[in-house]
């Protein structure tokens, strides 16, 4: 399966929603949007798993990498919308505590 990103901004938080497969291959796909969106003055990312159907560790790995870049812009990256395989890797890696969205705001839980 193929992996596709997309990006919008919504009040001050840019979203990007991820589909597909999210490994060694698509990763550095991923990087360079969290790159160019911090480059452009972005600093709070939402990224949506609802449409990931796999993630590997080097995914993961980026979505630290990525939340690490924010925070030292003085924002966050937060993650919503996992499910299946990807909800419980991110479970099982504490990833979902650390970086997970809540729903009833758009502030992060960490």
């Amino acid at each position: 399966m193929t992996f596709t990103l997309s990006c919008t901004e919504q009040g001050g938080v840019a979203h990007l929603r991820l589909a597909g497969e999210l490994d060694i291959s698509s990763t550095p796909q991923l990087g360079e949007a969290i790159s160019r969106l911090l480059g452009d003055g972005h600093h709070r990312l939402l990224v949506d798993l609802s449409e990931l159907t796999f993630c590997d560790s080097t995914g993961m790995s980026a979505f630290v990498r990525g939340d690490n870049e924010a925070a030292a812009a003085g924002g966050w990256l937060r993650l919503t919308g996992a499910s299946g395989r990807v909800a419980r890797l991110l479970r099982l890696s504490g990833l979902a505590d650390v970086l997970g969205h809540r729903q009833d705001t758009h502030e992060p839980s960490g």
